[in-house]
């Protein structure tokens, strides 16, 4: 396979490090990823189109992250500029306990995440199509995630101020960001970076933790 492994063996080797995941988890996953190739031959949601780097790139690579994010309680998320619905929706599906917020600017996207949610029924998405600047939500969120929104400085300024108190900023990345690193603005202070191991992509992929100063 072009894409390294199968989603079936990508969830099992996720389980296998430990990520609890329920029984259900692959085939609501499975129904995700036939609506996004579906809407992706029409709307250009993404750039991957082989089904097989979807699940690597895409689905397995939102969920590698969850042991990081589970480091701390959470209840809710928001994912910022979340294009097809990513990470927001793999997260939501695996922990439909979590309150997700999937917010995105362009209304193209915007229309596939809310029919995402309808056909596949997740009812703890809300789907916001905003700008983030502009977005003010009932309440703040315990993580604050995004996977190709900007670089670091602009994710922190335009975001630090939904973060409930002692909640993160979560970037996720390809190779380490170290310039991007360097730059975060002073408002904000890097609590932590790691790797991120994802199942079937040898590629580098990071986690770059924030919190407000």
């Amino acid at each position: 396979m072009s894409g390294g492994i199968s989603l079936q063996d990508g969830i099992a080797e996720l389980v296998g490090r430990g990520i609890n995941l329920a029984p259900d988890t692959g085939r609501r996953l499975a129904d995700y990823l036939g609506l996004l190739q579906k809407w992706n031959q029409v709307y250009n949601l993404t750039a991957v189109r082989d089904a097989d780097r979807m699940v690597t790139h895409h689905l397995l690579d939102s969920l590698a992250v969850l042991p990081h994010l589970e480091a701390r309680p959470v209840t809710r998320l928001l994912d910022v500029g979340s294009g097809a619905g990513l990470p927001g929706i793999p997260l939501a599906l695996a922990r439909p306990e979590w309150r997700v917020t999937v917010l995105d600017s362009n209304h193209k996207k915007g229309a596939f995440l809310h029919q995402a949610v309808a056909e596949l029924g997740v009812p703890n998405v809300e789907v916001v199509i905003t700008r983030v600047e502009t977005f003010a939500p009932p309440a703040p969120y315990e993580v604050v995630i995004s996977r190709a929104f900007s670089d670091l400085s602009t994710f922190a300024e335009a975001t630090a101020r939904l973060v409930a108190p002692g909640g993160r900023l979560v970037a996720m990345k390809g190779v380490f960001p170290h310039e991007e690193v360097d730059q975060v603005p002073s408002t904000v202070r890097v609590t932590d970076t790691c790797r991120i191991a994802v199942p079937g992509l040898p590629a580098e992929r990071h986690l770059v933790v924030l919190e407000p100063a």
